[in-house]
């Protein structure tokens, strides 16, 4: 249910707070000096209702932006049969429903539009820019002001009460003129962050294909020709060691091998290196633990598909989970584990446990646990190369629901140098890519001070400090009581057609009484 507005503290903004309005400002309501509206969705039962030429805009297309076409067309008899209404070009729109509350556009076409966006038509005496500006700036204070449950949203009545500081319109005009020319330099700042970020993205990338296919160590390799055993071999004594011990626990029956990769169809290695399937390098390939996760600690961690962003997991986050001392036995986490992501989104993405509390993994995660042996970091690598991500790609591709599961991961083809190289991989690649995330968060750093700069030229303009006052100016007060006198006339000449159409209605029907 939606309180009264006078519970709303809506007049209070962060603005009005602060300090008082310049000489010539004043507050306003926004439906003191502007119309709203909103739109409509025809019948979605009604195939004849969609599908012709009149765009029909949704609140998730707007992005603070123009807007100049629409992912929908509606017809003339959807239009007629429903609340949307044709809004011409110009007109400024905010978002009123859900997560894409208080968006923004500015109509570049005649479109109409739907419930779930509200209309603001400005009067000639205020510029829509300034008014789509304060907005932009505004946006947390009409998020805050949200009401309602499962889509939290914001009514016309609550933006017609938002208060605006209000200025002449030529140092509206001059406010307008300022943002966009500061904007436009920052924009061009921030373009270039981004291009430096996609960069170092393809950097890290180039990296770890050089490495998984020998380039990174082609010159220390030549180097130590005669010190590297052929990685063949190693490979070799890593199968012979596990059938042994499969065997002595197993009395009487023989090991399979894993099946060696075909390696017709593969590319070319550097010397002593050998192609291997997953399988042949992982001691155990496994699915995790079917249980609920829990808040309280009833039991160890239990690590979810969710706790891994970014690379990265927050054990203090992590909840807890029901587990019986053979499952904590058979699902505990350890150094040196590799969990990947077997659905969803996310599938293929690989995180190596280096350090963990007590913890078990979810069904939705499989672990790879590699031997000693091998350098399981130089493993880990290969999961986030180009070479990894080509081979995953090519199973996930024509999946409605992709997935990932262990006999697809024990397929899986990786290039194996010798032992002694596995760890100068694993040295060269830390090397550069720590000097690429050091960039990284520089590049990010600036990214959010320049986010935090285009707030403060908005708080700045919105406060009178932008732009150069000029006491020649009409004062905002002069322009506030015309457009109120303006919209006064046309309400009274709106209610007396309106009075009119009532009396031919009654005229009517007097005719038809008896």
């Amino acid at each position: 249910m939606t309180p009264p507005i006078e519970e709303l503290n809506l007049t209070e903004s962060k603005l009005r707070d602060e300090q008082p309005l310049p000489d010539g400002w004043v507050w306003a309501d926004l439906g003191e000096i502007c119309a709203t509206t909103s739109g409509g969705t025809p019948s979605r039962k009604k195939p004849s209702y969609f599908g012709a030429d009149i765009p029909w805009l949704k609140s998730g297309e707007l992005e603070n932006r123009l807007v100049a076409h629409t992912e929908e067309f509606i017809t003339e008899q959807g239009l007629a049969n429903s609340s949307a209404k044709i809004i011409p070009r110009g007109t400024l729109l905010i978002a009123l429903y859900g997560a894409t509350v208080g968006k923004l556009g500015i109509l570049a076409i005649d479109a109409a539009i739907n419930q779930a966006i509200c209309a603001i038509f400005t009067p000639p005496e205020i510029d829509k820019k300034y008014v789509f500006w304060f907005f932009l700036y505004y946006r947390d204070e009409l998020l805050n002001a949200r009401i309602g449950g499962a889509q939290p949203n914001i009514s016309q009545r609550i933006l017609r009460r938002v208060r605006i500081p209000l200025p002449p319109l030529p140092e509206q005009h001059r406010s307008v003129a300022k943002i966009e020319e500061l904007f436009t330099q920052l924009d061009a700042g921030v373009a270039a962050l981004e291009k430096a970020k996609a960069q170092l993205r393809r950097y890290r990338q180039a990296v770890l294909k050089a490495a998984v296919e020998g380039e990174l160590t082609r010159e220390w390799r030549e180097a130590h020709r005669g010190e590297l055993e052929p990685a063949s071999v190693l490979l070799e004594r890593i199968l012979e060691e596990r059938r042994a011990r499969w065997e002595a626990a197993h009395p009487g029956k023989r090991y399979k091998l894993p099946t060696p990769p075909e390696t017709d169809k593969l590319p070319g290695l550097p010397e002593r290196w050998v192609w291997a399937s997953l399988k042949q390098l992982a001691e155990r390939i496994q699915y995790g633990h079917t249980e609920s996760a829990r808040d309280e600690p009833i039991g160890p961690k239990f690590l979810r598909i969710t706790d891994i962003q970014d690379g990265r997991v927050n054990w203090d986050t992590v909840p807890y989970c029901k587990c019986s001392e053979e499952q904590y036995a058979k699902y505990r986490l350890l150094p040196g584990d590799i969990v990947f992501t077997r659905t969803g989104a996310t599938t293929g993405k690989s995180y190596l446990i280096s350090d963990c509390p007590d913890a078990v993994f979810a069904s939705y995660l499989i672990r790879l646990q590699i031997g000693k042996q091998l350098n399981t970091k130089y493993v880990a690598l290969f999961l986030t190369s180009p070479m990894y991500w080509s081979q995953i790609m090519i199973v996930k591709k024509g999946s409605a629901q992709p997935g990932v599961n262990a006999t697809i991961l024990a397929t899986l083809n990786v290039p194996l140098p010798p032992l002694a190289e596995q760890y100068r991989i694993v040295a060269e690649v830390e090397q550069r890519l720590s000097v690429s995330e050091e960039m990284e968060k520089a590049v990010d750093q600036s990214l959010k001070r320049a986010e935090r700069l285009r707030q403060s030229i908005l708080k700045r303009a919105f406060e009178g400090k932008l732009a150069p006052q000029d006491p020649s100016d009409e004062a905002a007060s002069v322009l506030l009581e015309r457009i109120k006198a303006e919209k006064a006339r046309r309400e009274g000449e709106g209610k007396g057609r309106k009075r009119s159409r009532k009396k031919k209605q009654t005229r009517r029907l007097e005719l038809f009484t008896p």
